[in-house]
């Protein structure tokens, strides 16, 4: 640490610790640990996943993202840094969620794998190296699955029962436990991802869509030590309608035309065949249709289809448009220790 010269770099708002830049090589690991107040379980978690990372005998790094806590997490966090090098600390402005948490950490990974694991002490640091071995094997994607979880049924086991069955169902990847957070990425499937919401969960079906191979493997779970749990039966709820929305990304996030033109050219179909019945009964029959209500049925229809039609082809400007263009950030950032590992863009 003597020979390492700390200096405070002002960058458009961005607070970052700057050392030589020979100093970091480039790891084989990378793990992401998303902290959102875990006071209690930083010491803990620091001590078993650095033990268990050590006996791998393989280059690492931790990238430990702060999102907003409120308690004295970034403290611990800033002072295991200023001992460890291998361990980057991203501190976002205000909470942002778990889904950005991984965001920040994917942008900043430089191993050839990436780990993701909760700071809640549930998930086993001692696990990792069976990730690996899995990944190995030639699989890209390898998904924890809490085959014994240690958390209350009714309102944590129960509603993530029916939510993996449903996403295993609309997505067409069946995995036990989407929702475990122990999981191993080969770097170039998640680099790329554009995340957002709750859709961290669905990283393994939204690879799977791109053609990679996702292996599920069961892992250890633990009852939680310290502190409580940040995600109550709201969150299910987030996480249908996130599903909807992968749904559609997975099947028409390059051509919404396919879907809203389709529901367009059908709501247009029988609003017109209305229409033409009504106008055999006007111009055939001679009887008025002005009074009855298959005709405003029969206009609403009509109306509807041409705007179904119309949102399709909007998206599909948006979409040819959007190619090629920056995504927005989804987090924004107050501060970084150990940040020269940072690959530059």
């Amino acid at each position: 640490m003597d020979s390492l010269q700390a200096q405070d770099q002002q960058h458009g708002g961005l607070l970052t610790m700057a050392w030589p830049a020979d100093a970091a090589p480039a790891p084989e690991l990378s793990v992401v640990v998303p902290i959102y107040d875990e006071e209690e379980n930083i010491p803990v978690l620091y001590e078993r996943l650095t033990g268990a990372l050590a006996a791998l005998g393989i280059g690492y790094e931790i990238i430990a993202v702060d999102d907003g806590s409120h308690d004295r997490s970034f403290a611990f966090l800033r002072e295991l840094a200023r001992a460890d090098r291998r361990l980057r600390v991203v501190r976002f402005r205000r909470n942002f969620g778990q889904t950005a948490a991984f965001t920040a950490g994917f942008e900043r990974a430089r191993g050839d794998v990436v780990v993701t694991i909760d700071a809640d002490l549930q998930n086993d640091p001692a696990d990792i190296p069976r990730l690996l071995e899995k990944i190995a094997e030639g699989y890209d994607v390898v998904s924890g699955w809490r085959a014994h979880r240690q958390d209350a049924f009714w309102n944590r086991r129960l509603p993530s029962i029916i939510a993996n069955r449903l996403i295993s169902l609309v997505t067409g990847l069946r995995l036990h436990d989407y929702g475990c957070s122990l999981k191993a990425y080969r770097r170039e499937v998640v680099q790329d991802l554009q995340l957002y919401g709750e859709l961290h969960r669905f990283i393994p079906a939204i690879a799977s869509w791109q053609g990679v191979q996702v292996a599920e493997l069961a892992v250890n779970h633990e009852p939680r030590r310290f502190g409580s749990s940040k995600y109550g039966i709201g969150r299910t709820l987030r996480v249908m309608l996130d599903l909807m929305t992968v749904r559609f990304l997975l099947s028409y996030a390059t051509r919404p035309m396919q879907i809203f033109g389709l529901v367009g050219l059908l709501l247009s179909g029988v609003g017109g065949l209305i229409l033409g019945y009504l106008g055999f009964v006007r111009l055939v029959l001679g009887e008025p249709i002005s009074a009855r209500p298959l005709t405003l049925l029969g206009v609403l229809v009509m109306v509807l289809g041409i705007q179904f039609i119309s949102i399709g082809l909007l998206g599909e400007m948006i979409v040819r448009s959007a190619r090629g263009g920056q995504q927005n950030s989804i987090y924004r950032v107050r501060e970084e220790l150990n940040a020269d590992a940072v690959p530059a863009d």
